[in-house]
């Protein structure tokens, strides 16, 4: 199956999820957060860093849970402001 290519948007909508996210797990390491989302910590990695900037559903919902996030805030902040 071959992927149809991000959009210069949806690459960017991907970074501000991983900053959103590192930027909420504060002093708590990669490996402990992950862990409680129940993903690996390359996984938590790979989001952070953009370098996967359309994880799965119920990935950002695991880690919205450990992070102590809502879904709604979550969505409102990594969407691009109306020009």
């Amino acid at each position: 199956m071959v992927r149809t290519p991000l959009t210069q948007e949806e690459r960017e909508r991907g970074e501000r999820l991983g900053r959103l996210l590192r930027a909420a797990r504060g002093p708590r390491s990669m490996a402990e957060v992950a862990a409680d989302a129940g993903i690996s910590a390359e996984t938590l990695r790979k989001i952070e860093t953009g370098r996967a900037p359309t994880p799965a559903f119920f990935t950002v919902a695991a880690l919205a849970g450990a992070l102590g996030l809502s879904l709604d805030d979550l969505m409102a902040r990594c969407a691009l402001l109306p020009a």
